[in-house]
């Protein structure tokens, strides 16, 4: 299981879970969530064999707070 950061082209930090193998499924979390209330679910579909993704979105959880760029467009 692997997590980390991507850098996006503003400077923005966006924190990210990538685990497993095989077919992906993405989390994409609403406010005011963060990809950790993805856990039982990602769980789930890795021991099904899937690779499962979930992010922060900025502004959320481990990704950077951000004043600009917090609308749909950005996110």
């Amino acid at each position: 299981m692997s997590s980390g950061y991507v850098t996006t082209s503003d400077g923005t930090q966006i924190f990210y879970k990538d685990w497993g193998a095989g077919q992906p499924i993405v989390f994409h979390h609403g406010w005011p969530l963060s990809s950790d209330d993805w856990d039982a679910q990602m769980l789930f579909f890795l021991a099904k064999r899937f690779r499962v993704i979930a992010h922060d979105r900025r502004g959320h959880g481990r990704s950077s707070q951000t004043e600009t760029g917090n609308e749909m467009d950005t996110y």
